[in-house]
């Protein structure tokens, strides 16, 4: 009876539930409203398919901009042969859903934890609505939860994981911004270049995905937008088109706001790095709230940010909260309240938003204030946590061996 009590039975019916709702709309037994969001896999991610089925990368299209192990989940479909390709990758995110609910689960085991980081994935991810099962984007942040929950004790495979997940979408190379040890570094360069190396090897084309961003404009979903949407407003000569694969504006000075972003970009790789400098009270949750911190402030500060960047979020977010330690409780839950307003301004209202529309910018200006505000006490509480603690606070490698925990990994 004690073992039946233990199992999350109101968790894993509210994720069945959810999630189910999720299938029937990417399967289109629902409509959801606004535009259709399951184009991209049963056009774009199946096209792509068929040419790396062929043996080479998609040389020629410009909307390939991933690094070469994403060729995996485009083609983990074939696992499935007996369902079509959108179905069966509609599947196999779910499966990977169910994985991450797992590594959580698991992750918020023991004295220090708690439960509280499940809820925020099983409750966040289906806010952003269909999008979410229609990229690969989940498959992705499956890798970077299980580094992250891999590193507090296994730095090796933390570094293994983290080399995977940057050649699968970049961003989980700042995972290890956190980890102290060695090992999780060198464990992660050894299998970035090995990996590299078998995807150079093994079809042409693996890295000419690095050409095809140089000339992006600023995407209309970007905290960078919100200059253009207003000016459009005060008659700006400029407009939004499809351009590298999303709608962008292009225009009169989108160069200026575009180098300004990446400039904010640098600022905070600059004040990450003086945090690692300063950085004194490491403690385990260290590692999964400085990995939130880093890709929650590159998100804020890119000229792109779309729906599915949300998931990064939300599963970053949801391993700080496995610690009840963690300091990130308020920044994760303006993420999850940003998922929400993320699926009504995309697929919802998106029409309002390429238009320029009151409503449109509106939602626009709520859910980028709330990442903005996120990343904002994220970073103070990070700071505050680790770099001003009190003295007589501070962590030491024997302290914590004696708590049956490690220091960081």
């Amino acid at each position: 009876m004690a073992g039946i009590r233990r199992i999350p039975v109101l968790l894993l019916t509210t994720w069945a539930a959810t999630r189910l709702l999720l299938l029937l709309f990417v399967l289109k037994v629902i409509v959801f409203p606004g535009p259709d969001v399951t184009t991209d896999v049963s056009s774009t991610y199946q096209g792509w398919y068929e040419v790396l089925r062929a043996g080479t990368y998609p040389l020629d299209d410009v909307t390939w901009q991933y690094p070469p192990v994403a060729a995996l989940p485009i083609l983990s479909p074939a696992l499935l042969p007996f369902l079509d390709y959108a179905q069966a990758f509609f599947v196999l995110v779910c499966l990977t859903d169910l994985v991450v609910l797992a590594l959580l689960l698991y992750a918020g085991r023991g004295p220090g934890r708690t439960r509280r980081g499940a809820w925020v994935w099983v409750v966040g991810v289906p806010l952003m609505g269909p999008t979410v099962y229609a990229r690969y984007d989940v498959m992705v942040t499956a890798v970077a939860v299980a580094a992250l929950v891999a590193g507090v004790r296994h730095p090796r495979v933390m570094g293994a994981l983290v080399a995977f997940g940057a050649l699968l979408k970049v961003w989980p190379a700042l995972l290890l911004l956190g980890a102290v040890r060695l090992r999780a570094w060198v464990s992660a360069a050894v299998t970035a270049v090995a990996l590299a190396a078998l995807c150079a090897l093994a079809m042409p084309g693996a890295f000419d995905f690095l050409t095809f961003q140089r000339e992006r404009g600023t995407e209309v979903e970007s905290l960078g937008a919100l200059v253009f949407h207003v000016a459009r407003w005060f008659g700006w000569d400029g407009g939004v088109y499809f351009n590298y694969g999303s709608m962008e504006f292009l225009g009169p000075h989108v160069d200026v706001v575009s180098r300004a972003a990446l400039l904010l970009s640098v600022l905070a790789f600059g004040w990450l790095l003086l945090w690692r400098l300063r950085a004194r009270r490491l403690t385990p949750h260290t590692l999964a709230d400085a990995a939130f911190v880093a890709v929650l402030m590159f998100t804020v500060t890119s000229r792109v940010i779309s729906p599915q960047y949300m998931v990064w979020l939300v599963g970053l977010a949801a391993v700080c909260l496995c610690f009840r330690g963690s300091v990130m409780v308020r920044p994760a839950y303006c993420v999850v309240a940003a998922s929400l307003v993320t699926a009504l301004e995309f697929p919802v209202w998106f029409a309002e938003v390429v238009a320029s529309d009151w409503w449109g910018v509106t939602l626009l200006v709520v859910r980028n204030g709330l990442l903005v505000a996120a990343a904002v006490l994220a970073a103070r509480e990070l700071w505050r946590s680790t770099v001003t603690a009190p003295s007589s606070s501070v962590s030491v490698p024997g302290q914590a061996a004696r708590a049956r925990e490690p220091l960081t990994s």
